[in-house]
């Protein structure tokens, strides 16, 4: 298959990265080894360079997974990314981002990728328990120590992302280059805060969730009653995830699934490719992360490069998908209308 992907810088940084990121949390999970190996195999026949993991992701497997794989290939032409910050056992210092824990997380991811360094480690969401002091100098010394490339971090809030940017310029050490948010049509609320803060600090976007969990993959309509047996979304409701059938039963919903599907037939393409095709042309986005349990939805969601939406298909897609504003964001808006 012939290579499709195009290449971006990740922010200011000088790393180069695919347009799309192979996301591998089913890896080992809903996802058998063999399977995750041809799924890689045809990420990488596309082009496609950046891969993220998890030390969590199926508490560990996932990484050895993709470990194994870069075995095989040369790890010189692939980006590898990966977090820490949630529990990985039941001991007290077993999750956070003590020195301790971070230490002890990046041997073991290490030794499960089997390889030398880690291109972008990220610290998976903020810790209120540690203070930030403790982890930002704990990652200047990884970078120091050669075992990391680059920095991270996601699930911030513009608030967190801005005090830890601002705590590492003012001490010299090593910068997030990237930010991880969840980011799709139907949940635009990094725009409010996180989002500007990356773009003021040349930060790369990461987006997670592109196809928010399958809704947005053209499987549900609104004349259904619940998600069908074997779907994420099925399990989501019995799990108690966000992206449960009862929390997006909505007309909002609805509405920007019908545009989708609408502009998907007119297009040709599939709604998944439609949806992450608007993401990439977000201001500020690097390359969003899809996930794949399955060869065939890997290649759906590759389908989302090489081609753009008409700029009204995007007017449409912002239009249905705009998130009415909450105090202050609404207040300073209309203040700036009204000046």
């Amino acid at each position: 298959m012939a290579q499709t992907m195009n290449y971006t810088f990740l922010g200011r940084s000088g790393l180069r990265v695919s347009e799309l990121t192979l996301g591998t949390m089913t890896f080992g999970r809903e996802t058998s080894r063999d399977d995750s190996f041809r799924i890689m195999d045809a990420f990488a026949d596309r082009g496609g360079t950046f891969l993220d993991t998890a030390n969590v992701y199926s508490t560990g497997r996932s990484e050895e997974i993709v470990g194994e794989w870069l075995g095989q290939r040369n790890r010189r032409e692939f980006v590898l990314a990966t977090k820490v910050r949630f529990p990985m056992g039941d001991g007290p210092n077993d999750a956070g981002v003590s020195r301790k824990h971070i230490l002890e997380s990046v041997e073991d991811s290490l030794r499960r990728l089997g390889t030398d360094y880690i291109d972008l480690y990220q610290v998976h969401c903020w810790d209120p328990y540690t203070p930030l002091e403790e982890t930002l100098s704990t990652l200047d010394r990884l970078v120091r120590d050669g075992k990391v490339r680059y920095l991270g971090a996601s699930n911030y809030t513009g608030y967190q992302l801005e005090r830890a940017l601002t705590m590492q310029r003012a001490n010299g050490w090593e910068p997030f280059v990237s930010h991880q948010p969840q980011y799709n049509l139907l949940e635009r609320g990094a725009e409010f805060e996180v989002l500007p803060v990356c773009r003021d600090h040349g930060l790369g976007v990461i987006p997670w969730s592109p196809l928010r969990g399958g809704w947005l993959s053209g499987k549900y309509r609104r004349e259904m009653d619940g998600a069908p047996d074997g779907t994420r979304i099925k399990q989501a409701e019995k799990e108690g995830w966000h992206e449960s059938w009862s929390r997006y039963n909505t007309d909002r919903t609805w509405r920007i699934i019908e545009a989708l599907l609408e502009i998907a037939d007119r297009t040709g393409r599939e709604p998944a490719q439609v949806a992450i095709n608007w993401l990439t042309r977000r201001p500020g986005v690097t390359a969003p992360i899809v996930g794949a349990r399955t060869l065939d939805h890997l290649n759906t969601n590759l389908g989302a490069v090489g081609w753009t939406l008409s700029d009204e298909d995007l007017a449409t897609l912002n239009e249905v998908s705009e998130m009415a504003p909450i105090y202050p964001y609404d207040f300073i808006t209309e203040l700036q209308e009204n000046r």
